[in-house]
């Protein structure tokens, strides 16, 4: 077995094992983090396969991004934040453990060019072809329906997260000023008047 193979099986494992954690795992945090883990090893693969677009946009919109608006629905959740903040340090193993596997993935799948992992069994980009305007040209070609169709799935996404975060309308004041307007003078004021009470 040569090198590639072992980086492409290595990092295969780590992202089945990522992706099983993220759905099964009952701590939303621990969930959060492996699928962090799970993404950057994705990542890792589509660098093996001489796509280096989809690797870089793999890492900034969805570890950058998407990940943040994953953290931000975990604290609309009713968590108990202040048990949170108590367990912080009982999270240190695994975030470790993640940053340190994400650092080995980095080091084994940027230095796979001193290890001849990107050989001819890929096939090698001609001078002058960018995959970023293939890329985009297939999109809005050959593959534009299931490309709008993925806008569509992401839409009723976001109006679900809308749906289920969604209290009811608030009870607030506000005032009427047509009310204010019609309001007497003698209706605002009433004086009452009291007896003198002397104290001994």
């Amino acid at each position: 077995m040569d090198f590639k193979t072992t980086v492409f099986f290595f990092l295969s494992a780590i992202l089945i094992f990522a992706a099983l954690r993220v759905i099964t795992a009952r701590n939303p945090v621990h969930a959060v983090l492996h699928l962090i883990l799970s993404f950057f090893t994705a990542a890792g693969l589509w660098v093996l396969l001489q796509a280096e677009f989809l690797a870089m946009v793999l890492v900034m919109v969805y570890i950058g991004a998407v990940m943040v608006l994953f953290l931000f629905v975990v604290m609309m959740l009713d968590l108990n934040l202040d048990q949170l903040r108590q367990g912080f340090w009982n999270y240190l193993p695994l975030g470790a453990v993640i940053g340190i596997l994400m650092v080995i993935e980095m080091g084994m799948v940027l230095g796979s060019r001193y290890f001849q992992v990107l050989d001819s069994e890929v096939p090698s980009v001609p001078a002058g072809v960018s995959n970023t305007k293939e890329l985009g040209a297939l999109l809005a070609t050959d593959y534009v329906y299931p490309f709008e169709l993925a806008a569509v799935v992401l839409l009723v996404a976001i109006v679900a997260a809308v749906a289920l975060t969604f209290r009811g309308p608030k009870k607030t004041r506000y005032t009427d000023p047509a009310k204010q307007i019609r309001v007497k003078a003698e209706d605002r004021v009433r004086i009452v008047k009291m007896p003198v009470e002397k104290q001994d």
